[in-house]
């Protein structure tokens, strides 16, 4: 069985309205465990779309999406929160980090929700942060950290719990070129050894060149799938 299955997955925004705008026109797609993938394609070509609906944050009008033999396009909202929560770690282009949580609270923050005790927490969070250079700030507010290190504790927190799946929406969109470059490494090396899959949506050519598998939408369909 496939990793992630994607059938026929349709999204259209306003149905039936006179804005109505179709982002997704049954999109198909097979993705295996630990591929390292780039979605890419112009602006309102639905990359971002299929990224949310891949991590039920999302909902498509038709076709399903079942990541690890749970069809997660079936499940209640209940049921695909537990699910994603548990199975998909996101990072997002906003960071979307908790300001009034420390970077070591805002890295722990998925484990405590899943049950981890303090012990397990706190060991995590220190090996996940020496990996991500993040060690000296744990103590502190996200406010006082620039982009870059903010990111890194996004990255962290999506790892921390040992997800099945990273999704990351234009992760390198805040980061000047350094930066940029020093977080692909770091996303390829958490691939290698952390043994998870990770799909970025990205317009930026040098995510593009470093991911093994492109995916290039263009009008809500796939319009060329890559293997390097």
């Amino acid at each position: 069985m496939n990793f992630l299955n994607i059938n026929g997955v349709k999204k259209i925004f306003n149905e039936g309205k006179e804005s109505e705008s179709i982002a997704l026109k049954g999109v198909d797609l097979t993705i295996e465990k630990e591929e390292f993938i780039v979605i890419s394609g112009p602006s309102g070509s639905g990359k971002s779309t299929l990224l949310n609906i891949i991590g039920g944050l999302d909902s498509a009008n038709e076709g399903s999406v079942t990541l690890d033999g749970v069809e997660i396009t079936a499940l209640n909202e209940n049921a695909l929160a537990l699910f994603r929560r548990e199975n998909i770690g996101f990072v997002f282009q906003a960071y979307n980090l908790i300001p009034v949580l420390t970077v070591k609270e805002n890295i722990e923050y998925v484990m405590r929700l899943m049950g981890y005790s303090q012990q397990e927490c706190d060991a995590r969070v220190m090996e996940v942060a020496k990996e991500l250079d993040i060690d000296a700030y744990l103590d502190k507010l996200p406010d006082h950290l620039s982009g870059g290190q903010q990111q890194r504790v996004a990255v962290a927190r999506a790892v921390a719990s040992k997800p099945k799946l990273i999704l990351a929406d234009e992760p390198t969109a805040n980061l000047d070129s350094k930066n940029g470059e020093k977080l692909m490494a770091l996303m390829q090396k958490l691939n290698k050894d952390e043994k998870v899959t990770i799909i970025f949506s990205s317009h930026d050519p040098m995510v593009i060149a470093k991911a093994r598998r492109s995916i290039v939408l263009k009008d809500g369909l796939i319009f060329e799938d890559k293997v390097r």
